[in-house]
C-alpha cells in the first residue's frame, strides 16, 4: 500500500444544468486522520461525498486512492476501494435485528444480496459473518445492543449501530454525513470519543454543522462556500481565516470569532 495520502482529489466540480454545485474543488485526506468538511447550507459539502460514492457524475477532476488515480466510482464500486460511507439519519431496517442490520453492510460490500446469501450461508460462514458484524458493534460501542430490534432503540445507540453497518465492510476510508445531527451535547462528546478511537482503524471524512464537534476531533478542516474550497488547515488556523470569518459565517469578524472561538481545537 502506498505511504500517500488515502484519498486525494484535485480539480473536482460537478454541475446540475446551468449551476455549478462544486467548482475546482481539492482535498487531501491521510491515513488514520480525521477531516472535517464544513460551510453553510448549499456550499457543496454532500455533493463532495455523492461525488466520490458514484451517486453524481463530476464535470470535471481527478481522484485517487492511496496514490492510484483511477476513474470516479459506481457506487457498487465503493467497498471494493475500501469505502464506506453512511447517509443523514441512521437508515436501519425495521424488520431485522442490530447485528443482522450490521451483517446488511458487509452484503453492502459483496454487492449481492443478503436475504438470499443468509439463506445460502453455511453455518460457518454466518457464523464468520457474524463475527464480524460484532465486532464492528464492538467497535462502535454498540455490542450490547446486538439482539435488540431498531424500535428498542434510542437515537443515539441508532447513530451507533449506523457507524457499524459501515464498519463491517473493514473500510479504508470512512465517510461520514452528519454523525452528530440530532444529538445532545452530552451524546456529541461521547460520539467524538468514539471517532477518536475508530481513526486507528480508517481514515474518517466528516460531513458536519457542528463546528465544535469538528473543532474537537478533526486533524485536518476545509471550509466550502459556494461551491468552493475558501479554507483549508489545522481548526484553529480556518477560525481565524478572514475568508472563513466573512464567508462562511455570513458576519462581522468580531462576532465570527466568538463563534468559533467556544469550539474545543
Amino acid at each position: 500500500m502506498s505511504a500517500g495520502p488515502a484519498l486525494s482529489i484535485s480539480h473536482l466540480s460537478v454541475k446540475f444544468g446551468g449551476l455549478t454545485a462544486l467548482d475546482d474543488v481539492f482535498l487531501e485526506i491521510a491515513p488514520n486522520t480525521i477531516v472535517g468538511l464544513i460551510g453553510p447550507n448549499g456550499a457543496g459539502k454532500t455533493t463532495i461525498f455523492n461525488a466520490i460514492s458514484g451517486l453524481v457524475t463530476p464535470a470535471s477532476g481527478a481522484i485517487a486512492i492511496h496514490g492510484k488515480e483511477m476513474k470516479w466510482p459506481a457506487s457498487h464500486d465503493l467497498a471494493g476501494l475500501g469505502i464506506s460511507r453512511t447517509l443523514q439519519g441512521v437508515g436501519l431496517f425495521s424488520g431485522l435485528s442490530v447485528i443482522e442490520n450490521v451483517m446488511m453492510g458487509a452484503n453492502h460490500s459483496s454487492g449481492t444480496n443478503f436475504f438470499r446469501d443468509l439463506l445460502g450461508l453455511s453455518g460457518r460462514a454466518e457464523a464468520k459473518l457474524r463475527r464480524r458484524a460484532s465486532d464492528a458493534l464492538a467497535w462502535a460501542g454498540a455490542l450490547d445492543l446486538a439482539e435488540k430490534m431498531p424500535g428498542e432503540l434510542t437515537y443515539p445507540e441508532s447513530k451507533r449501530v449506523s457507524i457499524a453497518r459501515a464498519l463491517v465492510s473493514q473500510p479504508e476510508i470512512l465517510l461520514l454525513d452528519e454523525p452528530a445531527a440530532g444529538l445532545g451535547q452530552d451524546d456529541i462528546d461521547k460520539f467524538a470519543s468514539l471517532l477518536k478511537q475508530l481513526k486507528q482503524r480508517c481514515a474518517i471524512v466528516i460531513v458536519e454543522h457542528h463546528v465544535d464537534f469538528i473543532g474537537a476531533i478533526s486533524d485536518q478542516v476545509y471550509v466550502l462556500n459556494f461551491g468552493k474550497v475558501i479554507s483549508s488547515g489545522s481548526f484553529d488556523t480556518v477560525k481565524r481565516d478572514p475568508a472563513v470569518l466573512a464567508a462562511y459565517l455570513g458576519t462581522s469578524q468580531q462576532t465570527g470569532s466568538e463563534k468559533l472561538g467556544g469550539a474545543h481545537a
